[in-house]
């Protein structure tokens, strides 16, 4: 997501935030209170319907709060990058503010969606063995094979037990860029009560 967000205040004045959108270059702006609480949003779409409205009626809304969309959609900024992704695609929406408690911590357009499958997969790959595997798994990474190709992940090697072996697949699936996880792992000890032996 895009955490350094350009956002108004209900009573910014509507050719204020027309300039704001033209000099950032930004499609949507979130309005939020002194407090950063998500009051709505202001949109591209918004200012259409006010342009046609000043030439059927000669009549522009003075501040953003007149015309912002409320109750505006939000995700939680632990979302992985398919749900929001799928999300967009559901709403028919260009962007998604991201709050925390109320409070805006950032927003996902479609272009960060399209720039986090860009990755490359070494990068990926790379992630996958000293992030998720060594530091936050805490376990050897030079013990698996770890293959990347187009965002589709490989992934083989034995843990020490089935949770570990689900944790692997399962946080690798919300890396940015990946696609899909394919799983040949094992695991040394079945800590769970089901039989099957596939992850």
């Amino acid at each position: 997501m895009t955490t350094d967000v350009v956002a108004v205040a209900p009573t910014t004045s509507i050719r204020d935030a027309a300039r704001l959108m033209y000099r950032y270059r930004v499609s949507g702006l979130p309005v939020v209170d002194v407090d950063d609480r998500v009051l709505g949003i202001i949109t591209e779409g918004d200012f259409l319907g006010m342009e046609i409205e000043r030439v059927e009626t000669g009549e522009v809304p003075s501040q953003v709060g007149d015309v912002m969309t409320k109750n505006v959609k939000t995700v939680d900024p632990g979302m992985d990058i398919v749900g929001a992704a799928r999300f967009m695609h559901a709403e028919g929406i260009k962007r998604l503010v991201v709050a925390e408690d109320g409070r805006m911590v950032g927003i996902v357009s479609r272009f960060d969606v399209v720039a986090a499958f860009t990755r490359p997969d070494d990068l990926i790959e790379d992630e996958i063995r000293e992030d998720l595997i060594r530091r936050v798994l805490f376990i050897d990474p030079t013990g698996f094979e770890v293959d990347v190709t187009n965002g589709v992940v490989h992934l083989e090697g034995e843990t020490g037990t089935r949770t570990e072996a689900r944790l692997m697949v399962e946080l690798a699936k919300r890396l940015d860029g990946v696609v899909a996880v394919e799983s040949e792992l094992t695991w040394r000890l079945d800590d769970t009560n089901e039989n099957d032996i596939s992850v």
